[in-house]
């Protein structure tokens, strides 16, 4: 027989199943803007079983969406005036779910051991996205110059890969402690690495939502980076019109109290709104809770 720190080992690392995961996603007009440039997904990445021709009779009790690969979480929020900036955050997310459904071999593979090849994918899937909406720009003289955010989270148990471009948010609330895993690409984040703005002023400065990198703008630099999952993890993804409404100690407050995701978005959006709303709000909250089963462990 294991024994109990063994048992506890296996249990830990044993992958949430669909029944355990519990996500939600929201997204909002705020108080001000005229229009919404932000879009989500939230979606499984599964093994597909199609079947063309069968003498089975029960062919529908086959599990036809095959079993969960991984998981995949995005948030994009559009730049430019009009239409543009919700067009460029809708085919970012577009692009880059396909890329990811479709032509990543690792998926299929599920090698869960080579981080390289996961990591390279999101690169190539961050640049396909770039490619695509600069190419609606260049085709459309009314969409010149959209850009927008992106930031992904790929949850390939144990472990998860993010995506940043721009400074859409991710953090993890962890141990009681919430931590900013995403790294700001604004002009003011690039002022307080060269030492000339402070982060207590950063966040007030004029550059404080200037970007220094987007998909489909002039510069752009994804950054992808592996974090590794454990149970009772809370995963949060959000546009900046969150953060601008929203401090990091709310945040975790709010997710220290959490009952449900859908709660915890909801109640997070109230905030941002009550606090102004000066801009479109998305927040997507995620979290594994374990429902053990007798003879499970």
């Amino acid at each position: 027989m294991a024994s109990p720190d063994t048992a506890a080992r296996t249990d830990t690392l044993r992958k949430p199943r669909d029944d355990e995961i519990d996500f939600y996603g929201l997204t909002h007009i705020g108080k001000v803007r005229k229009t919404n440039q932000d879009h989500f997904l939230i979606c499984s990445l599964r093994k597909q079983v199609q079947v063309h021709h069968t003498s089975l009779s029960t062919a529908d009790q086959l599990p036809l969406t095959g079993e969960r690969m991984a998981f995949l979480a995005a948030v994009a929020d559009g730049v430019g005036g009009g239409t543009k900036g919700e067009v460029a955050s809708r085919l970012a997310v577009q692009t880059v779910t396909n890329y990811a459904a479709l032509s990543m071999k690792c998926y299929h593979d599920l090698d869960t051991t080579d981080d390289q090849a996961f990591l390279d994918a999101l690169q190539e899937a961050a640049w396909a996205s770039h490619a695509s909406v600069r190419a609606e720009a260049e085709g459309d003289s009314d969409r010149k110059g959209m850009a927008t955010t992106l930031t992904l989270w790929l949850a390939v148990w144990p472990r998860a890969y993010l995506l940043q471009v721009g400074d859409s948010r991710f953090y993890t609330f962890r141990d009681d402690k919430l931590t900013k895993i995403s790294r700001d690409q604004t002009m003011a984040q690039e002022l307080v690495d060269q030492g000339v703005l402070t982060t207590s002023t950063a966040d007030d400065s004029q550059w404080a939502h200037v970007l220094s990198s987007s998909i489909g703008g002039q510069q752009t630099a994804p950054v992808v980076m592996r974090v590794d999952q454990h149970w009772d993890d809370v995963s949060l993804l959000c546009s900046d019109g969150l953060t601008k409404h929203v401090s990091d100690a709310q945040i975790a407050e709010r997710l220290r109290t959490m009952t449900s995701s859908k709660q915890v978005c909801e109640t997070l959006l109230q905030d941002a709104l009550d606090d102004g709303g000066s801009d479109n709000v998305t927040i997507i909250v995620g979290r594994d809770v374990r429902k053990d089963h007798e003879g499970e462990g």
